[in-house]
């Protein structure tokens, strides 16, 4: 959606492989895709899809890790951030706290996707809203609970358009958007900033990124 707006330039980054169970909801890739590399695969189909398109794709071989999460975001405009496990959204957020970069985060399990704008200052923040992440046993996944791949739409698209509002500098900082596909509804909730809040908060005590703030409860190091 971004590539067909005439973003200038999206920097992709991934490091994994296309799976059969990925699409249903990754509708870039196709059954011919499974077993491809996925950076490579969807700027393929990006550029198929929209062949007029003036945006530049520069492809990032790598997840988001805490060594490289403060400089894989310093030199962009806009983070948008979509990945399946609580250690990389928090990563992200905190990165994009750091650096100072807007950030638009989304989530999709089971009927209902989930999509957030923080602002390069933060305040409110990621973690005004979840706080930390949840113990091992307490959190699901897409893989685990499940997830409509229609609903995923739904979130991309919600993420797309924070994502082009912010670029036109009139941000919907603040509120988290809620959108439930078994009764099709679509929410808009005020986000407030949390004086106790560990990133943005009047005494933060997340000043650096760290592995041990990511690794050890809901993923193993190489998972975040």
């Amino acid at each position: 959606m971004l590539a067909r707006a005439g973003v200038g330039v999206l920097r992709i980054m991934d490091d994994d492989t296309v799976e059969a169970s990925n699409l249903h909801r990754q509708i870039l890739y196709a059954e011919a895709d499974v077993g491809k590399d996925k950076l490579t695969s969807g700027i393929e189909a990006l550029r198929r899809a929209c062949p007029d398109t003036a945006t530049r794709f520069e492809p990032v071989r790598s997840r988001l890790l805490p060594d490289n999460a403060r400089a894989a975001v310093r030199d962009v405009d806009i983070v948008v951030e979509g990945s399946d496990n609580f250690a990389t959204k928090f990563l992200c957020a905190d990165a994009c706290y750091i650096e100072q970069k807007p950030c638009i985060q989304g989530a999709a399990v089971r009927w209902v996707a989930t999509a957030l704008c923080s602002g390069p200052r933060g305040k409110p923040c990621y973690r005004c809203l979840f706080e930390d992440m949840p113990e091992t046993d307490q959190a699901s996944n897409c893989a685990e609970a499940g997830v409509l791949g229609a609903v995923v739409g739904m979130g991309a698209a919600l993420m797309t358009d924070l994502a082009l509002r912010m670029i036109e500098g009139k941000p919907d900082c603040g509120h988290a958007y809620s959108y439930d596909g078994k009764r099709d509804t679509l929410r808009r909730h005020r986000v407030y900033c949390r004086e106790a809040c560990s990133l943005c908060g009047e005494r933060p005590a997340i000043l650096d990124i760290g592995w041990s703030t990511y690794v050890g409860r809901s993923c193993a190091p190489n998972q975040a």
